[in-house]
């Protein structure tokens, strides 16, 4: 969502006309403050996103677009974009935001079993007949010919991103100590995103043991929400390992408590399972912040090809490793990586370059 919304204001900023039909209530506060025109619809009453609505008003609307964008698959909004335009010479993308990663068909194989009934019919036809389905980085789009085997698509790849972060960073910084003083004077490793099983946060947590006493000044921060209950979990895990002073535990971070949180941190480690894109990560590098990544993050080919950080496998192990290495940089060496990761932001991800390739996409060859 907060990626569309930077796109699109890149679009409009641009001089394109930009408009958004969505499934949600009208009255939602965070539509009010959306760039663009939107058309909410209202939500589906008997799940998989349904709402009758939808292919009428697109059938009715479709000609006042030259092209239409989907964003995600597995619900009735990508089916429901295929039907309207049949026939038309509207055509329509489609990102699949990682929706095709063959990790899910691993871990939930019993889901896969009811997606391999819906994907003949269904999904496999919206991606066969879209002009091009859009994936964000190279890796998504390798991984995604490995969940079906039946699967022909056009295939082209953007960049993803962010906007610019705050330019304050050193009073960004203070502003999260001051809010945080046990974090005063310490190393900080940052991890922000869900506390999800996916995200690998027992394994952090593990690592971080293992190497915590090579330096008293070394904390974890362990920012995201936590939608399933697992912090529970991870904490009783903490007192465990003997781990429990040296872990700060926000909760959701937003706006600047965001930002100052990167900017208060010396790395940034998300050792994912599975990870798309990893909005996160493009936000630590804009903040200079080297990232600590593994391979399942899926633009760890960028990361290590531009040198911001270090990757490794999906693993106690692995994570201990990326660790590891970051403790044993010299400060010489961590500043040229912190000045590559900001460069690297801007080269690769950042949200106008995002918006720029699309168009390019739209526009083909």
């Amino acid at each position: 969502m907060e990626a569309a919304c930077k796109i699109d204001e890149v679009l409009i900023q641009s001089g394109h006309q930009v408009e958004v039909v969505c499934l949600d209530e009208p009255n939602k506060s965070f539509l009010k403050s959306y760039p663009a025109k939107v058309h909410a619809l209202g939500p589906s009453r008997l799940g998989y996103c349904y709402n009758s609505r939808l292919v009428p008003w697109l059938r009715k609307n479709k000609q006042n677009y030259d092209v239409i964008i989907v964003n995600g698959i597995w619900q009735y909004h990508s089916f429901a974009v295929r039907k309207a335009v049949a026939g038309s010479n509207i055509p329509y993308y489609v990102f699949t935001h990682g929706m095709l990663d063959p990790w899910f068909k691993h871990t939930y194989p019993l889901k896969h079993i009811k997606k391999w009934l819906y994907w003949p019919w269904a999904e496999y036809r919206v991606l066969r007949d879209a002009r091009a389905v859009i994936f964000t980085c190279e890796e998504e789009r390798l991984l995604a010919r490995q969940s079906f085997w039946l699967y022909r698509v056009t295939e082209a790849v953007t960049a993803y991103g962010t906007s610019n972060p705050p330019c304050n960073a050193d009073d960004l910084k203070q502003e999260f100590l001051a809010t945080h003083p046990e974090l005063q004077g310490k190393r900080i490793v940052l991890f922000l995103s869900r506390i999800h099983e996916k995200k690998g946060c027992d394994m952090l947590l593990e690592a971080f043991a293992r190497i915590a006493s090579q330096d008293e000044r070394l904390h974890l921060v362990m920012g995201g929400p936590d939608q399933t209950g697992l912090a529970t979990a991870l904490k009783t895990q903490a007192q465990r390992l003997g781990i429990d002073g040296r872990i700060t535990w926000p909760g959701m971070l937003r706006g600047n408590a965001k930002w100052s949180a990167f900017y208060a941190a010396e790395v940034f480690c998300l050792p994912s399972h599975q990870e798309n894109f990893g909005i996160v990560v493009a936000e630590a590098l804009a903040c200079g912040t080297p990232v600590l990544i593994s391979n399942k993050v899926n633009i760890w080919r960028e990361i290590e090809m531009d040198e911001t950080g270090f990757v490794d496998e999906d693993t106690v192990e692995g994570t201990v490793r990326n660790l590891q290495r970051w403790l044993t940089m010299d400060h010489d060496a961590y500043t040229r990586m912190s000045d590559r990761a900001k460069e690297s932001f801007i080269q690769r991800f950042h949200i106008r370059r995002a918006a720029e390739r699309l168009l390019e996409i739209i526009r083909g060859p």
